[in-house]
């Protein structure tokens, strides 16, 4: 029974990285992308309590409208709106809006996104 369960908690954090790295493959095609300066702003993973009567995602909205001022601007900010395995989201933010959504009742982290390199190829694999 617990090789089961420590099997079943491997692919949650697996699917977690996977759906993390692919919100940081968006951004930086330039998808999803927010109306603040792209000088100053860097993808942020923003970790909220999960809305107990609400969408996720609108939830997610309406946290990022707080601080971007209006709905239209968070909905170009948003890239990726995470509902599995966490509760949150991943958008393009200021130092400044970082410092102001923390403040949000219901937001728990914020964090800079980073790109993890598992491995670059074929010849990693010695094949």
């Amino acid at each position: 029974m617990r090789r089961g369960s420590s099997c079943c908690f491997l692919f949650c954090c697996l699917a977690l990285v996977a759906s993390f790295s692919s919100s940081v493959a968006m951004a930086e095609t330039g998808e999803g992308a927010a109306s603040v300066p792209k000088e100053d702003a860097a993808v942020h993973i923003v970790y909220t309590e999960r809305p107990e009567d609400d969408e996720p995602e609108a939830y997610h909205v309406r946290t990022l409208a707080s601080v971007l001022g209006s709905e239209e601007a968070a909905k170009e900010a948003l890239i990726y709106s995470y509902k599995a395995a966490a509760s949150g989201f991943s958008a393009k933010l200021t130092p400044q809006q970082v410092a102001e959504i923390s403040k949000q009742p219901g937001v728990l982290q914020v964090v800079p996104s980073r790109t993890l390199h598992l491995h670059k190829g074929p010849g990693k694999l010695h094949l």
